[in-house]
């Protein structure tokens, strides 16, 4: 036996609440359903023993048998002040008694006074909001917002982005390793990803942002008409394994596309609302302010809902036709969503994904000089990304490591993503109230799985 499997396990921090006894089908006969009556493309992690959750609160999440999971990946970064937190479910709960549904036909107070919240936390003249269920709707409502303001029909987005699943948003991601490889929609072209670890700029180019700015220049100038309507990109890239662009990047993108006659579009689907610890929205790390910004996932802590919050002059372009959604802006889900934004103001939940990711990055760059397999570890706040490579001379990537890491950390408590083009990157960004101590347990864990593999 090596001497990490006698090494002591790391302990979760305490909690004090309990569970209820879960009664419901085992977890086989769930797995059968799902293979009888779901989706055949629709996966899951763990291979052949997979998670059951039935149960969740605040940071932590609990298997049918009881166990606990500190949950580190925020169910896929949607779930942004805690699972199940008290005063977002008091809110869903008030008014599914008094009104589950009511379209924007008719006037509802919950929707405006929403908007008007939400539109406080823009800078500029972002003030118009769109409300719809999902981040794929949101971007591909952004889309045809652009196209219908400028009059033009290219758009860029960038390799190994994400931008959702639905068809003209999985041709605006170019990152096919687990999404349907569905052929580029007409006009729309992909730029150069400025990775600072293996592309041409890396990070001992203080150029690098401008550097990989003139590959969309050259993009509109020889792969389009010379006129654009869009660029489209997340703020940090999240399924593409926490890529943070380099300084200057969107400011001289920006530059760019509006010089082409194209306005500019943030994705803020998983970095928005203060998970970056710096800002509210990532795209402020960068110093800019774009033309359309779409969010969804963490905006409702779990409840189906996306926005995209534009300027009134590009939202006039969409008032000749009559825009509709019949649960976009529901009354249940605008009631959600307005608690999500007390509790992350109240609880002071973007200067603890400041406070608590700050630590937790600099633990994992410590931890990266005691394994020479973490080949990168790059993010804000609670948006972390942590590469794992086969050695550092290469810097190939390495995904069955990311693999054992994933699941060992399972079997210690923690619950990890997993992304990158190749899959080799650890996806951390857990709920926004975790603690020093969870974070020290995270780093624990995938450094006891490192030592186990080796």
């Amino acid at each position: 036996m090596s001497t990490a499997l006698c090494e002591a396990q790391p302990v979760l921090p305490a909690c004090e609440h309990q569970p209820q006894k879960y009664e419901g089908l085992d977890k086989s006969q769930v797995l059968d359903k799902r293979r009888a009556y779901l989706n055949p493309a629709i996966f899951h992690y763990y291979g052949d023993d997979p998670l059951m959750i039935v149960e969740g609160h605040r940071q932590y999440l609990y298997d049918e048998t009881g166990r606990r999971y500190l949950d580190g990946f925020a169910g896929i970064v949607t779930v942004s002040v805690g699972h199940s937190h008290p005063k977002v479910i008091d809110a869903a709960k008030d008014q599914l008694e008094r009104l589950q549904h009511t379209t924007t036909i008719y006037l509802h107070p919950n929707v405006a006074n929403y908007a008007e919240q939400l539109a406080s936390k823009f800078p500029g003249n972002l003030k118009v909001c769109y409300f719809v269920n999902s981040g794929s709707e949101a971007n591909e409502l952004a889309i045809l917002m652009a196209r219908s303001y400028t009059g033009n029909h290219d758009v860029i987005a960038l390799r190994n982005g994400y931008h959702g699943g639905s068809g003209l948003t999985m041709s605006l991601t170019s990152h096919h390793t687990w999404k349907y490889n569905v052929p580029a929609s007409p006009g729309v072209q992909h730029a150069l990803c400025p990775d600072r670890l293996r592309g041409p700029y890396r990070y001992d180019d203080a150029e690098a942002g401008p550097k990989y700015a003139a590959d969309v220049e050259n993009l509109i100038q020889y792969g389009t008409s010379g006129h654009i309507a869009a660029f489209i990109a997340e703020s940090i890239q999240g399924v593409g394994g926490a890529m943070v662009h380099p300084d200057g990047y969107l400011r001289e993108v920006y530059r760019h596309v509006r010089h082409a006659g194209g306005v500019c579009i943030a994705d803020e689907v998983q970095t928005g609302f203060g998970r970056t610890g710096e800002q509210f929205w990532g795209f402020q790390t960068q110093d800019v302010i774009p033309d359309i910004v779409v969010m969804a996932k963490g905006i409702g802590n779990g409840a189906p809902i996306g926005a995209v919050v534009t300027t009134p002059e590009i939202a006039a372009s969409m008032s000749s036709r009559i825009h509709f959604n019949t649960y976009g802006g529901n009354p249940v889900s605008m009631a959600q969503a307005s608690a999500v934004l007390d509790v992350i103001e109240s609880e002071g939940l973007q200067a603890n994904a400041s406070r608590v990711g700050g630590h937790l990055l600099s633990r994992l760059r410590q931890l990266q000089s005691h394994h020479p397999s973490i080949g990168d570890v790059r993010g804000m706040g609670l948006m972390i990304g942590v590469e794992l490579v086969t050695d550092r001379e290469s810097m190939s990537a390495d995904p069955p490591a990311a693999a054992h890491v994933v699941n060992r950390c399972r079997h210690l408590g923690l619950l990890l993503g997993k992304g990158g083009l190749a899959g080799n990157v650890l996806r951390i960004k857990p709920p926004m109230c975790v603690t020093i101590e969870d974070a020290d347990f995270i780093v624990d864990c995938i450094d006891s799985s490192l030592k186990n593999r080796t």
